[in-house]
């Protein structure tokens, strides 16, 4: 993925709320201003791809339990030099994460987010993917701790990361 690509993907998202169009602006100008904004190496903050993964039917969704942070959240993660568009970077997390088969939903970013990851002292700033699952679930345990179907009170009650209900909400959660 390009810088060019990241800055058009940007540019024609619509924020949901304030808190989401402050971070959009957020993401705009470090698309434009991070010497490496793909890569972890970044020191002050980098892009990462994530998915808010729905079932076939969109009756459930899919959270995982992160390691580090004790939380659950959507699957996600890291560029890879192998992928193409962030899209793809959310659809090979997802599968990594999960073992499920995926494809993407409604096309274009569903939601963008600027996290403190306080274990890597740098900010994450997350493009969210809406993303269709089949297949059985076989989180890989070298990556998350577990991984749960949900309905979407059930994904409500088990986060509280404004952010993330954000993205569900979008979703019909």
């Amino acid at each position: 993925m390009t810088r060019g690509e990241l800055e058009a993907l940007l540019a024609v998202h619509q924020p949901a709320d304030a808190e989401e169009a402050a971070d959009l602006e957020r993401m705009r100008e470090w698309a434009r201003t991070l010497e490496r904004p793909f890569s972890r190496e970044q020191p002050e903050a980098h892009f990462t791809a994530s998915a808010i993964v729905v079932d076939e039917p969109a009756a459930r969704t899919l959270l995982v339990h992160h390691r580090k942070s004790g939380s659950w959240f959507q699957p996600g993660g890291h560029f890879e030099p192998g992928d193409a568009s962030a899209g793809d970077a959310a659809l090979r997390e997802a599968r990594e994460e999960t073992g499920l088969e995926v494809r993407l939903g409604r096309p274009g970013l569903l939601d963008v987010d600027v996290h403190w990851v306080p274990w890597d002292e740098h900010h994450h700033l997350d493009l969210r993917f809406h993303v269709v699952a089949a297949g059985a679930l076989a989180p890989d345990a070298a990556e998350v701790h577990a991984a749960e179907w949900l309905t979407w009170a059930e994904a409500f009650e088990r986060t509280r990361e404004p952010a993330l209900r954000r993205a569900l909400a979008k979703l019909g959660g």
